[in-house]
C-alpha cells in the first residue's frame, strides 16, 4: 500500500487563498508519487489511535493555535514513534504555543514585506526537493522572516533569499541567521522527546499565492520535499517494524 499523509490546514488565525487550490494540486499529483493523501481540518482527528495511521503529517498553511491540548499531545506521541512532518508556508505561524512544534517546524514566522517578485537562492542542488531548481530561481512570493535560526536546532538550509532582490523597508527583531533561510530539512525532527525515534522533518515558506499552486516548478519542489520525509524508514512506508504509518 501506498505511504499516507494526513494534510492538515486548519486556520485559527490569517486564512490563506491558497489553502483550496493548493489541496487541489496536491489531489492531482497524489498518484505522481505515489501516496494517498487524507485532507482535513477537524482537529479531533489528532488522536494517538487515528496518527499511527500515516506516514506524514502535512501542516498545510496553518495558523493561530490549530489543536487542543489532546491534539498537540497526540501529535508529540506521534513524532516520538517515528512520525515524519512536511510544513508548507504559514505552518510556521501554528502553534506558538508548543515550543516542540516550532522545533520540529523549525523556526517560527516573524514577518514579511509586501509580496513581489523576488530571488530564490539553491544551496543545495542534491536534494530531492531543490535537484530541478534554477540555481538563481526568480519567483512572485512572500519571503519569510523568522524569530530564529532554523539552523540552531539542526535544519539544514536549501534555499536562501537574495535580500538585493526585493524591497524589505521594516527593520528586523530577530536574527534568523545568514544567508537568509527560505526551506530546510531535517534528517531528525527536533520535536522529538529525549528517547524517542526521530522521523525527519521538512518545511518551505514559499506557497502564498493561489497561481504558485499551479506552477509546475513549486509543485516539483514540494512533492519532492514529501517524498524525502517519507524516506525517513522511520515508518510503515518503508520499515515493517514502523511504530506509525500506512499497515492496510
Amino acid at each position: 500500500m501506498p505511504p499516507r499523509i494526513l494534510v492538515y490546514s486548519a486556520t485559527a488565525g490569517w486564512r490563506h487563498d491558497s489553502i483550496e487550490p493548493s489541496i487541489e494540486a496536491l489531489k492531482a499529483k497524489a498518484s505522481s508519487i505515489n501516496v494517498q493523501f487524507d485532507f482535513t481540518e477537524d482537529q479531533s482527528q489528532f488522536t494517538d489511535e487515528n496518527l499511527a495511521k500515516y506516514d506524514a503529517i502535512l501542516f498545510l498553511n496553518n495558523s493561530g493555535i490549530i489543536l487542543d491540548d489532546t491534539g498537540k499531545a497526540a501529535l508529540q506521541m506521534y513524532l516520538n514513534l517515528g512520525g515524519n512532518t512536511i510544513g508548507v508556508h504559514c505552518a510556521s505561524d501554528a502553534l506558538r504555543d508548543t515550543p516542540f512544534f516550532g522545533k520540529q517546524i523549525g523556526a517560527y514566522f516573524d514577518y514579511h514585506p509586501d509580496i513581489q517578485e523576488s530571488v530564490v537562492d539553491v544551496v543545495d542542488s542534491t536534494h530531492p526537493s531543490t535537484k530541478m531548481l534554477p540555481a538563481h530561481w526568480r519567483l512572485f512570493d512572500e519571503m519569510y522572516n523568522f524569530q530564529s535560526d532554523p539552523r540552531d536546532v539542526g535544519a539544514k538550509v536549501l534555499l536562501t533569499a537574495d535580500e538585493s532582490s526585493y524591497s524589505d523597508p521594516q527593520t528586523r527583531r530577530f536574527d534568523h541567521g545568514t544567508p537568509h533561510p527560505v526551506a530546510w530539512y531535517q534528517e531528525r525532527g527536533a520535536g522529538v522527546e529525549p528517547g524517542g525515534i526521530a522521523g525527519r522533518s521538512w518545511y518551505t515558506s514559499l506557497g502564498h499565492c493561489i497561481e504558485i499552486w499551479s506552477d509546475e516548478l513549486f509543485l516539483a519542489h514540494v512533492l519532492g520535499g514529501i517524498t524525502w520525509a517519507l524516506e525517513s524508514k522511520t515508518t510503515r512506508a518503508f520499515n515493517h517494524d514502523g511504530k506509525v504509518g500506512n499497515a492496510a
